[in-house]
């Protein structure tokens, strides 16, 4: 691997390995890019306390509607968690820890806690990887959305997060709401981290995210570009040729071919002065 980094290298063996839950992969997830002092095992427990206080609330009754509506009470006005529409995009709403602690997140993050929860009462929910915003099911005529109080949407409700996050150019499919698996839950935190801190020039938080990306699914096109640019961004000149190059081998047809190339011309000539 490139770059390696041998932090990386511990947390994606950490996340290939079946014995540890999604929620400890996350956990992990932050103790390796910001918090190498959080201890994993305490916001377990905090989880496992949530969990008790949610079978203490209700009786005995398996409704499925019933449930998610207790749930719902419980998560959002007893726990008062909520969606942190004031400061989306920080780059903290992408760690459970910081979620447990502030009570607020974005929809990736407290999807991963509304469904672990739910687990307490017998509820089994899917996380939904939907276009732009993560959603919840229970079944495909229950979806629901924990990033706001755990509302129940219908089609029109789907319709309008594609439209408001795409324009009008993105009409829904049915399988926008197919069950998405726990390492892709993880490279789209990954990749929501890459960005922030790329933005903020962060390059070695950024090239880290990618490491992580790529131990988990090494031939993703987009993450390998993003490599390669960061890379050239840390004046990695001949590391980022090599990943440019890659990602023109693995999508000859992207978008995006000319910049690279145009980017790759660039290099070559700085190298050459």
């Amino acid at each position: 691997m490139n770059n390696f980094d041998p932090f990386a290298a511990e947390w994606i063996s950490y996340a290939k390995n079946l014995q540890y839950t999604l929620i400890e992969k996350c956990l992990k997830l932050a103790q390796t890019l910001e918090f190498p002092d959080l201890d994993v095992t305490a916001y377990l427990q905090k989880i496992e306390s949530f969990k008790q206080g949610l079978r203490d609330h209700i009786s005995d009754v398996k409704n499925p509607i019933y449930l998610v509506s207790m749930l719902n009470e419980y998560m959002f006005d007893i726990l008062e968690f909520r969606g942190d529409n004031d400061d989306y995009y920080n780059p903290h709403n992408n760690f459970l820890n910081m979620v447990i602690d502030k009570r607020s997140g974005i929809p990736i993050t407290l999807s991963i806690i509304y469904i672990e929860i739910a687990r307490a009462i017998g509820l089994e929910l899917h996380p939904v990887g939907f276009p732009g915003h993560f959603l919840v099911k229970y079944s495909e005529e229950l979806i629901l959305d924990p990033f706001n109080r755990g509302s129940l949407l219908d089609i029109e409700d789907l319709q309008d997060i594609l439209d408001s996050t795409y324009g009008e150019g993105v009409e829904f499919e049915p399988e926008f709401l197919n069950d998405i698996e726990p390492e892709k839950i993880l490279i789209r935190i990954l990749r929501n981290l890459k960005g922030s801190y790329t933005e903020s020039f962060s390059y070695d938080r950024a090239m880290r995210c990618i490491n992580m990306i790529l131990g988990l699914e090494p031939d993703l096109p987009e993450d390998i570009r993003d490599k390669g640019i960061v890379q050239a961004r840390m004046m990695q000149d001949d590391l980022a040729l090599i990943s440019l190059n890659k990602y023109l081998e693995l999508a000859p047809e992207a978008d995006d071919v000319d910049e690279i190339l145009e980017m790759i011309k660039g290099i070559k000539e700085k190298s050459s002065r």
